[in-house]
Parts: structure tokens; C-alpha cells; sequence
């Protein structure tokens, strides 16, 4: 096991190129299912996310090929039709191989999925969605089992308890592709990866209308084909790097991103006094003088992302004044608040509210990472303390960032990864 060890306090300036987007890949590497002719996949992250949908390909019968960013999935003489709760268990975006799965060879066994602690995350929005296609579905020991005579298009209104769910979107959507008639989501998720799923799959030849908004229309076929897709940039990515030049108070250029899919990150930032250019494939980021403090709601998109709210909390912890942060995706998406206060924080929770008085130094500690974002936030916090930080269980930052310390380092950071 590695940890991560970090002397704070250090300006960064520089480029940096940020990679494809992790929560639009594994939905299409999934989706590759839906066809027995060869796809390609451009600008993939190297992740351990990445490894372990691989991996459940090649358990699924394809044969895939990794080099250079790019994925090549091809098929093999025989799908299975049972995923494995080895590989499931790990990761929660593997569950959408159910729908593919249902669509292509009208069963399917998938364990129930795993992946961050950072509270509650049904599936019972992809199975509502599934079983209005026409799927029977069964849960026992752990697995989802579903069988089907033939999908068949339906009206279904996919919003639960905390709004829509990208992952549930992309399971009833990819299943609709070969379903009989016509399938329409209402309450669809419009995130962007929502959105290259969707341009992935017309370019098998699935007939989509509607990507990017609530209400989503798929067109069945009875055949999809092969295809060639680049992978969106990460927009999480390029928000933890705003957020590392705004803390050191220092200035980067970010390039290989589309800043017009995190807009609600780029307003709170310019409206806490971040300088921001912004060009066609890039963004430089700096503070203009000192930071003020914001509230922030999470929500689902085009509203503030959950997965920037811890990363965000870290900025206000050294932001002069209070600030009030409102987590209205994952309600219990705050056990990085323990850690960050063992590093000088003045963080209170209170329900869905996390109350942050500003501070003007953190002190560097040993702290523990208890998920992916919370890991980020650790190491934001790392580089604006004083002394030296120790960050445990890294593991779970290899799931959402490729060569993170490597990206930060190019840039002047002082961090090195040591064997525990």
C-alpha cells in the first residue's frame, strides 16, 4: 500500500493536459456490448476504473487491447452472460453492463456493484427503468438477475429521491437502443457524459434524440455496429486543478478541456475571486487578490457538481470568512471533513450542511483518504499547509485521476509517493 507525502506551501505554475473523462468512459466501454463488430475508443485514462471495466469485458468474452490511450474491444465467439461480483463489487459504473447485457442476449447476472463509502447509492432507478422495458427481474444472493423474451419501448420517468441518476440514464438507455419501438426517458440525467454515451452510440447506428436534456427519445434497432469515438475531457479533473492553482495562489493553464461543461464550478470560482481566460480547447485560472468565501449547493447538472464539493471545501477552508456548503446529491458525502480539521480545518457538519470558517494556514498531518474526492481534497488541502502531509489509502485516487502527483509535480508541486 502507498501513501502519499507532501511539503505544502509551494506556488504552482505551469501546463497541464487533462485526460479523458472517467464517468463517460466506463458507460462506453460498456456499451460495446451492444455489438459484435470492433470499437475504438480514443483518449481513455489510464485508471484503475479502467482496468477493472477491462477486465470485466474480457470476463464478458471480448478481447481488448490497452496502448497509448486508446481502448480496442472486439468480439469473441461467445458473450457471457454472468458478471462476476470479483470485479462488480469494485466499482459502481460496472453495473452498466445490465442493460447491454439484457438488450443483446436478453439475460443477464450482474453482482450488485460497490465502489467510494460516500453514502447510499440505490440501484433502484435501473431496475425500475429495465423492468418498464419489458425485463424480469429477481435480486438473490447478492446478484441482479434479469430475463427477458424481447425489450420493448416504453414511457418511463426516471427521477428518485435526489434527482436524476447518470448511470441509471445510461443502463435504460443503452438497452433501449435494441429494444422494440420506441423508449422514452423523462427525468434523464444531462450531464456531458450522458451526452457522449449518446454520440457513441448513434455512431453504431442507434437513433437518439434528446441527449442533454430531461427527456430523452431512443429509437430501436435490431442491429448496432462497430465504431470510433474520443472521449470527452474530464471536466472533475480540470475543476481539481482550478482549484489547486487557486489555493497555492498560484497560475495554470489547463488544456484539452470544454470549460462549457462545468460553468456552475467557473461561477463560483470567479465569484470567489478566481481571474479565469477562457479560450476553445484550454483555461487559465489565478486568483486576482485575496479569496472570498461562497456557498455552494450541490446538484445534479447543469448545478454543482457533487464531485467537486469536496475539493471545494478545501479552497473555503482557507478563504477568509464563512462559508456554507449544501450537499443535496449524496447527503452523507462528508467524511472528509475529519480529516481536513485534523489539518487545522474549522469545519462543522450539520445534516446536509457543512458550516466552513476560514483559516489562514493549514498544518500538514497524516490524514486518511476514505474516497475518491475526498482523497483530492486531502491533497489540495496538503498543498496550501505548512510542514509536511501524509495521505493514507491512496488507492481510492487511482480510481479517478490518471498520474495525478505526476500532473501536480510538472507544475511545481512538492509530492512523492512512498510504500507504507
Amino acid at each position: 500500500m502507498d501513501k502519499l507525502i507532501i511539503e505544502g506551501d509551494h506556488r504552482l505554475k505551469g501546463e497541464v493536459t487533462i485526460s479523458g473523462a472517467k464517468n463517460a468512459l466506463l458507460p462506453i466501454l460498456a456499451a460495446t456490448l451492444l455489438t459484435e463488430e470492433p470499437c475504438n475508443i480514443e483518449g481513455a485514462p489510464r485508471l484503475r476504473d479502467t482496468q477493472t471495466m477491462i477486465k470485466i469485458l474480457r470476463s464478458l468474452g471480448k478481447s481488448v487491447d490497452f496502448q497509448d490511450g486508446r481502448i480496442c474491444v472486439r468480439h469473441t465467439k461467445k458473450t457471457r452472460w454472468i458478471a462476476d461480483y470479483r470485479l462488480v463489487s469494485t466499482m459502481r459504473a460496472s453495473f452498466c453492463v445490465l442493460g447491454p447485457l439484457l438488450a443483446k442476449l436478453k439475460k443477464a447476472k450482474v453482482s450488485l456493484p460497490g465502489g467510494c463509502v460516500i453514502g447510499v447509492r440505490p440501484v433502484d432507478l435501473h431496475l425500475k427503468g429495465l423492468s418498464s422495458l419489458g425485463a424480469d427481474i429477481d435480486i438473490n444472493s447478492g446478484y441482479v438477475l434479469g430475463k427477458t423474451k424481447g425489450l420493448c419501448g416504453n414511457h418511463i420517468f426516471l427521477e428518485g429521491e435526489f434527482g436524476s441518476s447518470v448511470l441509471a440514464t445510461a443502463n435504460v438507455m443503452m438497452a433501449g437502443t435494441l429494444a422494440s419501438g420506441t423508449t422514452t426517458i423523462e427525468g434523464a440525467a444531462c450531464e456531458p457524459e450522458v451526452v457522449d454515451l449518446a454520440e457513441f452510440l448513434i455512431k453504431m447506428g442507434a437513433e437518439i434524440k434528446g441527449a442533454g436534456t430531461p427527456i430523452i427519445e431512443i429509437r430501436g434497432k435490431k442491429l448496432l455496429y462497430g465504431a470510433t469515438h474520443k472521449i470527452i475531457p474530464d471536466r472533475i479533473e480540470a475543476g481539481t486543478f482550478m482549484i489547486a492553482s487557486l489555493i497555492t495562489k498560484g497560475e495554470l493553464k489547463l488544456k484539452n478541456v470544454n470549460w462549457r461543461h462545468f460553468g456552475a464550478v467557473i461561477d463560483k470560482l470567479e465569484q470567489a475571486g478566481a481571474w479565469i481566460k477562457k479560450s476553445e480547447h484550454c483555461l487559465v485560472i489565478k486568483a486576482r487578490a485575496q479569496l472570498k468565501p461562497v456557498n455552494i449547493t450541490t446538484l445534479p447538472y447543469p448545478g454543482f457538481p457533487t464531485d467537486m464539493q469536496a475539493q471545494m471545501m478545501a479552497l473555503m477552508a482557507v478563504t477568509p470568512g464563512v462559508s456554507i456548503i449544501t450537499e443535496k446529491v449524496y447527503p452523507d458525502r462528508f467524511m472528509h471533513i475529519a480529516e481536513l480539521n485534523r489539518m487545522g480545518t474549522r469545519i462543522k457538519r450539520e445534516g446536509p450542511y457543512a458550516i466552513v470558517e476560514g483559516v489562514k494556514r493549514l498544518s500538514g498531518a497524516k490524514v486518511m483518504a476514505s474516497d475518491l474526492r475526498a482523497s483530492a481534497s486531502l491533497i489540495l488541502a496538503g498543498l496550501a499547509a505548512r510542514a509536511k502531509t501524509q495521505i493514507l489509502r491512496i488507492y481510492h485516487l487511482e480510481r479517478g485521476y490518471d498520474n495525478l502527483e505526476g500532473k501536480l509535480r510538472s507544475v511545481g508541486a512538492k509530492i512523492r509517493r512512498h510504500k507504507v
